[in-house]
Formats: structure tokens, C-alpha cells, sequence
């Protein structure tokens, strides 16, 4: 068969999968990502004596107690930092960095669709200067360019640890430009935390939601914050030329955090699967043994589009590429839509791309809760079904 003939619904419906290709647990989504069996087994098992009950008492503090000394310990957490968690997903965070850390102005670099969503947050808050955005096209990195001058106005600089609809994976380092002026950094960790390796002294802000390396549910952030953040936020949130509602205030979350309490209600199921994934990630070895095995997933990915013919990988720079969030392009003969339908009524689920990106790819998550051996499965299913389908 030409290699120009197109791959569609008809040819991959015609190729069976055996049973014994198929991995031990199909899911392979950017977020909500996959929950481990024993997370499920300690929900129930705590649950009937913790949901339902109050959150401002032992019960559910001592929840909220393992999650914040856990993560300090998986993110050897430096002197005077804290663990801040609060409600409303890394989307509310977004809305309390504009309101209680930009002084003035913020600094954004932006390379694909939720690295730009703070950008417009902060470009559209009425307190604020124009924010400076440095942007490239989804799947490469942008840089601190500053030929014009201007970052020594930004008071806060942002960009995320790994951008999850593209699959790019940033450093985190601190730019000597936010040195020199003062500039918070705050670094977008959502689909990074717990599964990539990070030295969080060279941020001032490490914020995230559970759902992805994490693997919990969504509806709560969670940040690790510096000396720096905690002032900022009480001097912003003191002064009167800005309203900040209760629900988005910094200083509220970490006054509650200090007691280990959130100041709303939050799911205490959410929490409860957080605190068993993060103490599983450290009883295996920490953040460290989590970087390795996402690094192995990943590498598993590339190397199967480097050889094959009809699969390249999105992010072209191998130094970008993010190790928890793989995006592979097809080539146009082969409908990736059709591929990813197939598989899925296998029980393989969520590999399409993201959907605003538009590109004819899958995307593969390989979080820590995820085995490389079931990565392998995956490929050696792909492999089958390319290549039944193109005999």
C-alpha cells in the first residue's frame, strides 16, 4: 500500500487487537489524570469516617496535614517556605496572583494555550499595567528576551514548568533580570508537580492543581511560597486601591493553611486521594525516583517516533520535550482522530491532542502513576495497528 493512502476509520476498525497487547490500565490522559487502584482502596477505607464530616475538625486537618508536610518533604522544601492549598483549581490562582502578588506589572512567557491564560488575566485586570508577554509558537521556547528594556518594570515574572497542551517543558531557573529588579517567580507547575524534578528556591511561587502527576481531582490549588510571596501578599492585599474578595485572598488561604484548613469547604476525597499519592511518590523514593520514571515513559515515546516514518515528535528541540506530556505528530495520511477512536473502545483513553492546538496528533501523558510497562503496551499496540492497517 502506498504510503500517500489515507488511514482512516475503515482501516484501523478492520484490525483486531489481541487481549495480551493491551496495557494493564488504558489510561493515558493529560488531566484528569490516572488514579492508582490503592488510592481508590484508602479513599474507602478512610472515607467512612472522614467524608461527611467537618473540615475544621482533627479529622479532616489531619488530611490536610499529611498533604502539607508531605509535599514539603517531596519538594525539600527551603527555610520560611510555605504550603498554601486553597479552592477553585490553578484557574482561581491565576485570578489570585493578579489581585494579591502583581504590584504593578508582570512578565509572561507564553508558548501555547495555558501559559497564555495568565497573561489575559493579567491584561485584563483594570489595577494593572499592560503585562509584557514574551511568546513563541506552541511547541518551542520562548526567551527572556529584553532588547526593549522593559523587564526591569516587571514586578512578577511567569512561565509555566510544562506546558500541557503542547508538551514543552521549561527550566526552572531564576532570570537575572528578576534577581536584579526584586520580581517575584511564579512558575505555572500543573501538569509538573511530583512528577519532574525541581529546585523550588528558584521559585518564589510553585503552583499547581492535583489532577495530573498528582493524580487526584481537580478543584484545588496547592503552592509552595516563599518568604518573598507571603510579604508581597500582605502588603498588596493591606492597601486600599484594590478589592480583593475573601474566596481569592492570599493571605486568607495561608492564614487557614497555617491551621491545616482551607477557607471553604473543600472535597475531602480530593484530599485524601492527594495526601496516598503523595506519600506513595515519597515511599518509592521521592522526586527523585518520580523524575526517572517519567524521563523513561517519555523516552520510551520518542524513541518509538524516531523510528518510525509516520510519527514525529511535536516539540522538535529533544531538550524541550517535555517527560510527562508526549506529542506526537502523524503523518497526514493517517487520521490520528480515527486511531484514537479505535483505541479507546479498546479501553485506551484520552491520547487525542489538545483540542484547540488543531493538529493532526496524539498526546500521551506519562505521569508517575502511569508504568513504563504499560507505555510499552501502548506502543506495541500503535505498532500493530499502523501496520495491520497499512498492509
Amino acid at each position: 500500500m502506498s504510503a500517500r493512502t489515507a488511514l482512516g476509520t475503515s482501516h484501523f476498525d478492520a484490525v483486531p487487537i489481541p487481549s495480551n497487547l493491551l496495557p494493564s490500565d488504558g489510561r493515558f490522559g493529560s488531566g484528569p489524570a490516572r488514579i492508582r487502584s490503592e488510592q481508590l482502596d484508602a479513599l474507602m477505607a478512610s472515607g467512612r469516617t472522614v467524608l461527611g464530616t467537618s473540615h475544621r475538625q482533627s479529622a479532616v486537618k489531619g488530611v490536610v496535614r499529611r498533604v502539607r508536610e508531605g509535599l514539603a518533604q517531596l519538594f525539600d522544601l527551603p527555610g520560611g517556605y510555605e504550603i498554601v492549598l486553597g479552592n477553585g483549581g490553578s484557574t482561581a490562582f491565576w485570578d489570585i496572583a493578579a489581585l494579591c502578588l502583581v504590584h504593578e506589572r508582570s512578565a509572561h512567557l507564553v508558548l501555547g494555550e495555558f501559559s497564555a491564560k495568565f497573561a489575559v488575566e493579567t491584561r485584563s485586570a483594570p489595577h494593572l499595567a499592560e503585562p509584557i508577554v514574551r511568546e513563541s509558537a506552541p511547541g518551542s521556547v520562548p526567551t527572556w528576551d529584553d532588547a526593549d528594556g522593559s523587564l526591569a518594570s516587571a514586578d512578577v515574572v511567569a512561565w509555566p514548568h510544562n506546558e500541557t497542551s503542547t508538551g514543552v517543558m521549561l527550566p526552572v531557573s531564576r532570570p537575572t533580570h528578576a534577581t536584579q529588579s526584586g520580581a517575584l517567580v511564579l512558575v505555572d507547575a500543573t501538569s509538573a508537580a511530583g512528577g519532574i524534578a525541581v529546585d523550588i528556591d528558584q521559585t518564589d511561587t510553585y503552583y499547581f492543581a492535583p489532577q495530573k502527576c498528582l493524580g487526584s481531582d481537580g478543584g484545588l490549588w496547592v503552592a509552595a511560597l516563599s518568604p518573598a510571596t507571603i510579604e508581597r501578599a500582605a502588603e498588596l492585599e493591606a492597601r486600599n486601591d484594590r478589592w480583593v474578595p475573601s474566596f481569592l485572598s492570599l493571605t486568607a488561604a495561608i492564614e487557614n493553611s497555617q491551621k491545616n484548613q482551607t477557607l471553604n469547604t473543600p472535597a475531602i476525597a480530593t484530599l485524601i486521594l492527594l495526601a496516598e499519592q503523595v506519600e506513595w511518590i515519597l515511599d518509592q523514593g521521592g522526586l527523585a525516583w518520580a523524575d526517572e520514571r517519567t524521563r523513561t515513559s517519555s523516552g520510551l515515546l520518542h524513541a518509538w517516533a524516531d523510528r518510525r516514518e509516520d510519527v514525529t515528535c511535536f516539540v522538535t528541540d529533544p531538550a524541550a520535550r517535555s517527560q510527562v506530556v508526549t506529542t506526537l505528530d502523524l503523518a497526514p495520511h493517517v487520521d490520528a482522530a480515527a486511531l484514537a477512536a479505535r483505541l479507546r473502545r479498546e479501553g485506551i483513553l484520552d491520547i487525542e491532542p489538545y483540542r484547540k492546538l488543531g493538529r493532526n496528533q496524539l498526546r500521551i501523558a506519562t505521569f508517575p502513576s502511569v508504568p513504563p510497562s504499560d507505555v510499552e503496551a501502548l506502543v506495541s499496540v500503535l505498532d500493530h495497528v499502523l501496520d495491520s492497517a497499512a498492509a
